[in-house]
């Protein structure tokens, strides 16, 4: 339910409540007993935006952006030496270049399956989801939290909840760019 209208249905009640002669509910800060007992809201948006500001825990950005940058630049070198490993085998670029991203996805559901991959993301942040890595993160680890539902309701219908949508719009934003490179010649 929104904060407006759980707000407001709670004023028309407070203010009914006293207009029937009943005493009035017994408030906190911000906040009122509903007809159950328990406290309920009785702001309005901006008191509420207000009060989360004010007793929101500052987030320690510096130490975030390092950590992501550190740990992702450490996951772009791996590629990168799996990718000069595979050239060093005699595979082509491309060849390499694929061997190289199955590896890594290889590697993040492998980690992912172990919990390993949550713990690098808790310290990372981004720097673990924007590589092909978590790509495979967001694939393996639904997968293994559903897997108790069975294989087919289970595993299966719920593996791509976190990457279908990912999927979706980065196939239908590179067609929709496919076509705007080719109506203007650029192809």
């Amino acid at each position: 339910m929104p904060l407006s209208r759980l707000t407001h249905s709670h004023r028309r009640a407070a203010d009914t409540k006293g207009k029937q002669g009943g005493a009035p509910p017994k408030t906190r800060r911000g906040f009122m007993r509903n007809e159950r007992g328990a406290y309920a809201l009785n702001m309005t948006d901006d008191e509420y935006r207000r009060y989360t500001e004010t007793h929101m825990p500052r987030s320690p950005v510096g130490k975030h952006v390092l950590g992501a940058f550190l740990i992702g630049g450490l996951i772009c070198c791996l590629g990168q030496m799996f990718f000069d490993l595979y050239r060093g085998f005699g595979l082509e670029e491309q060849a390499a270049g694929t061997a190289e991203s199955v590896t890594l996805v290889f590697l993040g559901a492998v980690l992912t399956g172990f919990g390993v991959y949550d713990d690098i993301a808790r310290y990372a942040g981004a720097g673990t989801l924007v590589p092909i890595t978590g790509f495979a993160n967001s694939i393996a680890a639904p997968a293994l939290e559903f897997k108790t539902e069975g294989l087919v309701t289970g595993m299966a219908a719920k593996m791509f909840v976190i990457a279908g949508p990912v999927l979706v719009f980065g196939l239908s934003s590179s067609v929709v760019y496919g076509l705007i490179l080719l109506l203007f010649g650029l192809v």
